[in-house]
């Protein structure tokens, strides 16, 4: 894997394995991530594959567009990290029956702000389009650093429908 090492159990490809034993419903996996080029690619990929276990036949899992959608959040708050924080970033991804969290840890304590709307700047639209995607977006500092935590629902509504 480029860049990337599992900490804890490896992510299985059945969902009954990947549970985490805290929420009997729910699969959780995280990967700390080097920190360099290619991370934010490799978390992309790890999303998608958390999400889309091989046999699912995309019927029974996460639905295509709202995979995708996770893999925007994951990608904004990686790429984010990688640029504003030096070393690795730990990804976690929680998948409970009704949402999905995106935890992403830094080194940097300085929390973010979301930046009011913008159409004239270049630029500097991750946590907009974040807080777009998710029903809810916290940040906290961490005893190095800090979380930055996205909960995605699963649950159609205006969100999950809305035209991208």
């Amino acid at each position: 894997m480029n860049g990337v090492m599992m900490t804890g159990k490896p992510t299985s490809n059945n969902q009954d394995e990947r549970r985490g034993g805290q929420d009997e419903g729910a699969a959780e996996t995280t990967v700390a991530l080097a920190g360099d080029g290619g991370c934010i690619a490799e978390a992309r990929r790890l999303t998608a594959d958390f999400l889309t276990p091989p046999g699912d036949g995309g019927g029974g899992g996460v639905p295509a567009r709202t995979v995708g959608l996770i893999q925007v959040v994951v990608s904004e708050l990686v790429t984010n990290a990688r640029k504003y924080a030096p070393g690795p970033i730990l990804l976690r991804l929680r998948l409970t029956g009704a949402a999905v969290e995106v935890a992403v840890w830094d080194s940097d304590p300085v929390l973010p702000t979301v930046r009011e709307a913008d159409p004239q700047r270049v630029g500097h639209h991750g946590l907009e389009i974040v807080k777009a995607i998710a029903q809810t977006l916290t940040m906290r500092p961490a005893r190095v650093g800090k979380r930055i935590t996205a909960l995605i629902s699963l649950r159609p509504g205006p969100q999950a429908a809305a035209p991208c």
